[in-house]
């Protein structure tokens, strides 16, 4: 299991660490505000309340190492839930940082439910971050120089990571780039440089920091339907229920077990 996070407090306490955060939890809030269910997990990043706007009522954050404000602490390739338990699973750069990102991947498919989703934030190796951090293990190894970004992890390209999301049986419904910004690591020039953020979504897009998808669990020949033993004009007359609206606090592990 890998020891080290990209997500630790001093990175994300620089320039370049808030202007990554501050698009991806943008994104998040607004891919997870509209997926619906019961149980939501987010595995590691404990940095990113990647689970804030999410209405869900039991959701936890996970990590691979003991890590504050974080519930449970296990290996993310093997999840303490049953199959087909969780609605939404969101990685925000976990599988960079897990020493078998296949097998997490393919536990996060086990875990999920017949069309649960899974949201996905990623470092863009073909981006300027991304050239400047392979410049930089050069110069590493060579006795000088530092990283830009954390040393730990590996980047997992957009288009690889469509194809291993494919093979599981995943269809990716959003997908974005963002953080078009040259890696500096001046607050300076990231202020003056907001316009490429503007130009590069319609420019060049494929080029951004990072990317964000967001990809259904499809089950091959499942078809979900409605109940048949219930006529339309009695589903009209019906009376409907209106729950009362309540605040949600992230639930302990204990409350799965409950349900």
């Amino acid at each position: 299991m890998n020891n080290q996070i990209i997500g630790t407090p001093a990175w994300f306490a620089t320039p370049a660490g808030r202007y990554l955060l501050a698009w991806e939890r943008a994104q998040l809030d607004l891919a997870v505000a509209d997926i619906f269910g019961f149980h939501a997990v987010q595995l590691g990043l404990g940095e990113l309340d990647a689970l804030a706007a999410n209405r869900m009522p039991h959701r936890w954050l996970l990590a691979d190492v003991a890590t504050p404000g974080a519930a449970i602490v296990t290996d993310f390739a093997a999840l303490p839930f049953p199959a087909g338990s969780l609605d939404l699973v969101v990685l925000p750069h976990s599988l960079e940082l897990a020493s078998d990102p296949h097998a997490t991947l393919r536990e996060v498919e086990r875990v999920l439910v017949p069309e649960g989703r899974v949201v996905i934030c990623g470092l863009n190796p073909v981006s300027l971050w991304g050239l400047r951090q392979r410049r930089a293990h050069l110069y590493h190894r060579l006795g000088f120089g530092h990283m830009f970004l954390p040393e730990a992890g590996e980047f997992i390209g957009y288009w690889r990571m469509r194809d291993w999301l494919r093979l599981l049986g995943f269809e990716v419904e959003v997908a974005r780039f963002g953080c078009y910004r040259p890696a500096f690591s001046s607050d300076k020039w990231l202020q003056r440089l907001q316009w490429m953020d503007r130009a590069g979504d319609r420019w060049w897009p494929i080029f951004g920091a990072v990317y964000f998808l967001v990809a259904v669990k499809r089950v091959r020949g499942m078809t979900l339907l409605s109940p048949a033993w219930k006529s339309s004009r009695s589903m009209a007359n019906a009376p409907v229920s209106v729950a009362n609206s309540s605040t949600l606090t992230r639930a302990s592990g204990s409350n799965f077990a409950k349900d």
